[in-house]
């Protein structure tokens, strides 16, 4: 199970926010390309990027800083969400030495995009789910749909896609862990593999969750996004990633 660090980017800064809230966020880095290389060194295997404006207006806005990261350090592997929602874009993070694109508003609002994305670029598309209470939200969390999450996750079988991230709104940047048993029924119904998001705030979650996914069916969890943790000292990356890969 991978450890997978987040860099949230608004106006050009690494931000956290609470619950997905644009006005309630925390600068934590000016340099995301600096603030990328940290994690690398401290044992990251994966980043998981965010454009947050670009979930909000629909079209990235921080390609340059993703771009600049991917460059300054080919060797790590990122995954991008937060407005992609035409192929040109997907196209254009691609060329840009992106390994994965998640697709969140988009998968919601129009599956076949998803399958046009998976066909043109298979292996590589990641969708996201993010969730209030069981049902979908949408447009950088910002619109909660009647979509229950068990419903959207039925319509991307088969599709070969990377993984699904699964998100609880509530617990995002509050600190107080994940939902776990949210997370593992999910994994429980679904084909493709999961990776868990929202809430992670000491290793003990980390433990939690890994124990309790040994008793997950499904194609299993394959890593946990973790963001506000790390930035503030409460969760150390390399001893996670090193928990993760042992035998407990």
């Amino acid at each position: 199970m991978m450890v997978i660090p987040a860099i949230d980017l608004k106006d050009g800064q690494c931000v956290r926010l609470k619950q997905g809230r644009m006005e309630d966020s925390t600068i934590f880095s000016d340099d995301p390309v600096k603030q990328a290389g940290q994690w690398l060194a401290q044992g990251a295997r994966r980043l998981h990027i965010v454009d947050l404006n670009g979930a909000f207006e629909g079209a990235p806005v921080n390609a340059e800083i993703v771009t600049s990261i991917t460059r300054a350090y080919p060797e790590l592997p990122v995954q991008i969400g937060g407005g992609i929602r035409s192929l040109e874009t997907a196209r254009i993070y691609i060329e840009a030495g992106v390994s994965y694109l998640i697709i969140g508003t988009q998968a919601v609002k129009d599956p076949a995009f998803v399958r046009a994305a998976s066909a043109e670029f298979p292996g590589k598309i990641i969708i996201g789910l993010d969730a209030v209470h069981g049902k979908v939200a949408t447009e950088g969390w910002a619109d909660v749909s009647e979509l229950a999450v068990d419903e959207a996750l039925q319509r991307f079988n088969g599709l070969g896609l990377a993984a699904v991230i699964y998100t609880d709104i509530g617990r995002d940047g509050m600190m107080q862990g994940a939902n776990i048993p949210a997370t593992l029924a999910l994994a429980e119904r679904s084909s493709i593999p999961l990776i868990a998001s929202g809430g992670i705030a000491k290793l003990a979650d980390i433990v939690d969750l890994k124990a309790a996914s040994k008793t997950t069916g499904g194609a299993g969890i394959i890593g946990v996004i973790t963001g506000r943790a790390i930035y503030e000292g409460k969760l150390d990356l390399h001893e996670a990633q090193a928990y993760c890969d042992s035998d407990d």
